[in-house]
């Protein structure tokens, strides 16, 4: 099934996310009461408090913003890489919608990224509502059988029904010779990286480099060979 799939319809995408706030005192009083419960749910041991634990905030679209959208697409035999990222969240997500309405919102296009089933796409659709942008096609899945859904996971097609599984980007690069995307930081140093260092360009680079390793598996999984970086192009 997966040969039938025409890869040049397929938006390859991977979000960059931190918490609102560049710490738990920063945090305003309402949210701080909000977060404390949630906080609450999420200890592990009697040393958690909701200070400790805040850098885990931005994995949660309540708690959390976008700080970039890293997409990957083929066109022409070049795979163009374009990002979009800065401190403006508004900005970022109008411009990402921007992208899917004026060049993937055919019947046809789908979107891919590792983990985007639990993370990525669900993450996006609540931001971008937060924000009052309108849902794009792609994104809006409401009432939508599953079939339906034009979303494909390279973590979920690599589970093969086993659900109890996870797998990360970084192994399956290893086990299919895909060069590694994780050779600086790494997803628990985008915090710091970026309220700490605010090293945007470091981000935007790992970012991309998931991208394209989600882009490389896909093909892998094709059974096709690896897009050299001849073909690889980034896009201001």
């Amino acid at each position: 099934m997966l040969n039938k799939i025409n890869i040049e319809k397929i938006l390859f995408l991977d979000i960059e996310t931190v918490p609102a706030y560049p710490a738990y005192k920063d945090v305003p009083d309402q949210f701080k009461k909000l977060w404390d419960q949630k906080a609450e749910r999420l200890r592990q041991s009697d040393s958690d408090t909701p200070d400790s634990i805040y850098s885990r905030a931005g994995i949660y679209a309540e708690f959390g913003k976008i700080i970039c959208i890293s997409t990957g697409f083929l066109s022409k035999d070049e795979f163009r890489i374009k990002s979009f990222f800065g401190d403006e969240e508004n900005k970022i997500l109008k411009d990402f919608v921007k992208l899917l309405n004026d060049h993937f919102n055919a019947n046809k296009h789908l979107l891919c990224a590792h983990n985007g089933k639990e993370f990525d796409f669900p993450f996006l659709a609540r931001r971008i509502l937060i924000n009052e942008i309108q849902l794009p096609r792609l994104l809006d899945i409401a009432g939508k059988k599953p079939w339906e859904i034009a979303h494909i996971d390279t973590m979920e097609l690599w589970k093969f029904g086993d659900y109890k599984h996870y797998t990360s980007l970084e192994l399956l690069a290893n086990i299919f010779n895909v060069p590694s995307p994780k050779d600086d930081i790494g997803g628990g140093d985008i915090s710091r990286v970026y309220w700490k260092e605010k090293d945007m360009e470091r981000i935007v680079h790992y970012c991309q480099k998931d991208v394209l390793t989600v882009a490389q598996l896909f093909l892998k999984y094709q059974g096709k060979s690896l897009l050299p970086e001849s073909q690889i192009h980034y896009v201001k």
